[in-house]
């Protein structure tokens, strides 16, 4: 096995692999030749998802290694949808729907691979398949598929119950023609994607051997679930997006913050590039981590690191010094306007005259329903502006409360928070 193989076995992302994979690497790195590699992308939606963020990491190491990605985007495919881990068939988009979602991802697709020189190239499947015609295409790749062995991969076995199209039936063949394309384009040999991929990657790879009588290699990385069983990438409110507009920064890094224990070292591993040793390396982070579990030094440098390579290090920088005002005594002076702008989409925010009256400000803010409510809970010591504890009810908001831009930090108790926001 090559080193190259042997890290990404240790960080988790080889489910499967075709034999001679491991020798083709090797011969081809003994020839000064780097492998092109591809994984596709699927542009029915407008962002990236965290479940897209493994194949890119994948690819990202691959690069890192010398070889050379190609990021596919469906442009073609996306027209017809891929039954793949699906009870149900998709539902077709407009055209130009595809075409405006491929260009938004393809940013995002930048902040993981080097574009630059050819170092890694973007493609689109509709160059190739639109233009296609049926019955050369049933000439060329139909004819090299049997039916009873289209019906034995599991992503056709596990829809034939709830019913399957023609449609999605066909999606096979067409990212085995994907395959094919880049061979003969690029010089393409090797596949990546999720392990629901293998019977797609593999027909690829046999299509290949049959029409160019070539070599070509599939490698699967598992699909990944939390250890409480949740499909990653899910949370309360939703799937995660590596768009800013959709998941803030700050959730963003709320998100990897809140792993489980369980998860800690394995997304470590599969979602940054830490090495296994050294005084950073994740074995390091463990042990460190064991030492003492609540204060979550796996998780806040797991964050800190997903949040840089998809944000940025001035939005992980705001979103780490958010966090840290809410739940770590950060004292909000110490923090800029920045920080406060992300806030108020995280905790609720009212806009308050300069000098109003401190009974007005925890009302108007949602703290409390009503100003008797306000008044005894300030007289019972249980309201504070920006972290000092108020105990006079008949106080009003000070100059010197409002901090970085016009921002005044309001908490009930223990965990309730409001934003104001000089008017």
């Amino acid at each position: 096995m090559t080193s190259l193989l042997r890290e990404l076995e240790w960080r988790g992302f080889v489910q499967e692999a075709t034999p001679g994979l491991a020798a083709h690497l090797e011969r081809r790195s003994a020839e000064g030749k780097p492998v092109t590699v591809y994984c596709g992308f699927d542009p029915t939606a407008s962002s990236l998802q965290l479940g897209n963020l493994l194949p890119l990491m994948l690819l990202r190491h691959l690069q890192h290694a010398g070889h050379r990605p190609i990021v596919l985007m469906g442009g073609g495919t996306g027209l017809i949808g891929d039954p793949s881990g699906r009870r149900a068939e998709r539902p077709l988009l407009a055209k130009d729907e595809l075409r405006a979602n491929l260009e938004r991802q393809r940013a995002q697709m930048e902040r993981f691979l080097d574009f630059s020189g050819g170092r890694a190239l973007l493609m689109d499947n509709a160059d190739w398949l639109v233009p296609e015609t049926l019955v050369d295409f049933l000439r060329e790749v139909g004819k090299h598929f049997t039916v009873n062995i289209m019906l034995q991969k599991e992503s056709v076995k596990a829809r034939l119950e709830a019913g399957l199209s023609f449609t999605e039936f066909s999606y096979m063949l067409l990212q085995a023609y994907d395959f094919l394309q880049l061979y003969r384009r690029t010089g393409c040999t090797l596949q990546v994607g999720g392990s629901d991929q293998w019977g797609n990657i593999t027909a690829g790879v046999e299509l290949i051997r049959r029409v160019e009588n070539a070599e070509a290699h599939a490698l699967v990385a598992p699909l990944i679930t939390t250890a409480s069983g949740v499909k990653f990438g899910k949370s309360e409110s939703g799937a995660i997006y590596l768009d800013p507009k959709m998941t803030s920064p700050y959730r963003f890094y709320q998100f990897w913050v809140n792993t489980d224990d369980r998860d800690a070292e394995r997304y470590l591993k599969l979602f940054t590039e830490r090495p296994k040793s050294g005084a950073d390396g994740v074995d390091a982070l463990m042990r460190a981590h064991a030492q003492a579990p609540a204060k979550r030094v796996a998780q806040h440098a797991l964050a800190a690191d997903v949040t840089k390579t998809v944000h940025g290090d001035a939005a992980t920088e705001s979103a780490v010094a958010a966090g840290a005002v809410l739940f770590d005594d950060r004292d909000p002076r110490e923090v800029g306007q920045r920080v406060f702008e992300m806030l108020t989409a995280e905790i609720p925010t009212a806009l308050i005259p300069s000098g109003a009256a401190l009974v007005d400000a925890v009302t108007t803010s949602g703290l409390t329903k009503s100003k008797s409510e306000a008044r005894r809970q300030i007289e019972q010591g249980g309201i504070y502006v920006n972290r000092e504890r108020r105990s006079d009810p008949n106080s009003t908001l000070r100059d010197a409360d409002w901090l970085a831009g016009g921002f005044a930090l309001l908490r009930k108790g223990k965990k309730e928070w409001a934003l104001l926001r000089r008017r």
